[in-house]
């Protein structure tokens, strides 16, 4: 079978240059294309040589349309406007869509799902099978122990991050929110300040933190009476993101269009 063609866009960012290591290192991928915005410095580069590799005969471009066409995946951690802009010319090309953005609006996740009738996308706050996997446990947990535990998600990340809370502390919350048969908008409590009144009940409450370098820490609190349970994940490399993605791209591969999670590539939802 033939190496997965795919394409990183946003490749002079930390994570595309990242993700351009992992699809070389990934078995059954080869690097098709390297994508950046109009007038980039890095336009012309080698993708290889971008990401601290040897030369890959890929040069990095700002012509995504000619780019997708290309090939057969794009991987795509890039911002809100750009991917819906990458969804509608991925479906059009009818090849797979990786997204790891997050911070989407309304808007733009009608958009991807608009696109998720034509091709295949899988979408998540996090690549990582060890989040997905504790996002299962979450939702079992709150299932489990019910309204008598208070549910809170605390996450940290570098100083850089523009979005709050974090997609996986959200991937974490409809988790949670799964779990009790509820709706996280309808519960989630994003900020607390003043004369707040005691904390409603079924409230899903949110704590972001944000300095330094850190890559991503995320931990989902069950207090009770007399006792908590706190399930967590802590990240220490993007490359866990990056590898996860290859594989999301590897499993979406000539798959039926629609929109997929994490879960589904990590057979979660079977």
């Amino acid at each position: 079978m033939e190496a997965m063609r795919l394409v990183v866009v946003g490749a002079a960012g930390r994570m595309g240059r990242v993700l351009i290591r992992a699809v070389t290192e990934a078995e059954g991928a080869v690097l098709a294309g390297a994508v950046e915005r109009p007038g980039a410095a890095e336009i012309g580069q080698d993708a290889g040589t971008l990401a601290g590799l040897a030369p890959l005969d890929v040069a990095v471009t700002d012509d995504p349309e000619a780019a997708f066409a290309a090939a057969d995946g794009v991987l795509d951690f890039t911002v809100p406007a750009a991917t819906v802009v990458f969804a509608e010319l991925a479906a059009q090309a009818g090849i797979a869509h990786v997204i790891g953005t997050t911070g989407l609006a309304a808007s733009g996740e009608q958009a991807v799902a608009d696109a998720a009738a034509r091709t295949a996308i899988v979408k998540s706050g996090n690549m990582s099978l060890g989040v997905n996997l504790v996002a299962g446990l979450v939702e079992k947990a709150a299932r489990a122990l019910g309204p008598a535990f208070d549910i809170e998600i605390l996450e940290m990340h570098h100083r850089k991050k523009i979005d709050a809370p974090s997609g996986t502390a959200l991937l974490l919350g409809e988790a949670a929110a799964r779990g009790r048969d509820a709706s996280l908008e309808d519960e989630a409590v994003y900020a607390r300040e003043g004369h707040t009144g005691a904390r409603p009940e079924g409230a899903i409450g949110f704590a972001t933190l944000r300095g330094g370098t850190v890559v991503g820490e995320h931990e989902v609190i069950f207090a009770g009476e007399g006792e908590r349970v706190v399930l967590g994940h802590v990240a220490e490399d993007r490359s866990i993101f990056a590898r996860g993605a290859v594989h999301a791209a590897l499993w979406a591969h000539g798959r039926e269009p629609g929109l997929y999670s994490m879960a589904d590539v990590l057979g979660l939802n079977d």
